[in-house]
């Protein structure tokens, strides 16, 4: 078991290293539903130190997309205010075992997340367009 761990680590972290900014934002948008899912999982087996580190997990990711936003555009704005409600949903929904605002959070991630996938297929049909 050990051995395919180490077969799984060593993939991943090639996937990583070889992945575009944008795959990387995707990667980033999966693990942190991944991350909720766990969490509401947890919840329902009454694991709450589980449930409390992957809801911690997800937060991480929540704080990096804020931090990493270009204010510089308009656009910036109103998806902080978004990632600032999902963290607050995380948060609250950590705090209060309350598995509906993680269901929320997630869905919130999940709209984001096929927003971004839609965004990069459009991008790469410009691109193939443009040359």
């Amino acid at each position: 078991m050990h051995a395919s761990n180490s077969v799984a680590n060593t993939y991943k972290n090639q996937q990583i290293m070889t992945a575009s900014p944008e795959e990387l934002t995707l990667m980033l948008y999966n693990g942190a539903i991944r991350f909720v899912s766990e969490s509401m999982a947890a919840l329902e087996q009454k694991d709450l130190e589980k449930a409390h580190n992957t809801n911690m997990r997800a937060q991480d990711i929540v704080r990096e997309f804020m931090n990493t936003l270009n204010m510089d555009y308009e656009v910036s704005k109103g998806y902080f205010q978004l990632y600032d409600y999902i963290e607050f949903s995380l948060i609250q929904g950590n705090l209060k075992n309350d598995r509906a605002l993680l269901a929320e959070a997630k869905d919130m991630l999940q709209e984001l997340r096929n927003t971004w996938v839609e965004a990069m297929k459009l991008s790469r049909q410009q691109k193939a367009a443009s040359s």
